[in-house]
């Protein structure tokens, strides 16, 4: 679903461990990684999105994690012109997503990607808190950062956060 200014409706997921590393997968077949995330469907809710996003993308269902935060408000990004589908109505410029902070409460085996035809990525690893946001591709960096920033008393409160690289 696009909006009237362009951008489509999605979820992102950031998947924790109870020690509070983060799920950080590789996209099929390339070399960018990125947190799960996907569009959502005409009348579904961000959480309704965010569960079946969790299940096609990495096989989870509801009962394996719980919910400790969302973002308040929309976060932003805007796609680099080549990758913008002019001939295609309406035009996608970018994306607003509602982000979801989750701990896993399952065995981490049960993270599996072939719950559909295409999966979405073919490898995984726990990132520590912030790798993620210097990682992703530049164009979503800034959403990353704000995603971040707004979840990071959630899992490490009356903690001021180092955002310094090592």
């Amino acid at each position: 679903m696009i909006d009237e200014d362009g951008y489509r409706r999605n979820v992102g997921i950031i998947l924790c461990n109870q020690q509070n590393k983060l799920f950080w997968a590789r996209r099929a077949n390339q070399t960018g990684w990125q947190f799960p995330q996907g569009g959502m469907d005409e009348g579904e809710t961000p959480e309704q999105a965010m569960y079946r996003e969790l299940y096609e993308e990495i096989g989870l269902t509801s009962k394996s994690v719980e919910v400790i935060g969302r973002t308040g408000e929309w976060v932003y990004y805007d796609l680099p012109k080549r990758f913008i589908r002019s001939n295609s109505f309406p035009i996608c410029k970018g994306q607003k997503q509602i982000w979801f902070l989750l701990r896993l409460l399952d065995d981490e085996q049960k993270i599996c990607f072939e719950t559909t035809e295409k999966p979405e990525f073919d490898r995984w690893r726990w990132a520590e808190y912030w790798e993620p946001a210097f990682d992703v591709v530049y164009f979503k960096r800034n959403v990353y950062l704000s995603a971040l920033t707004e979840m990071w008393s959630h899992l490490f409160p009356g903690i001021t956060p180092n955002l310094h690289k090592k």
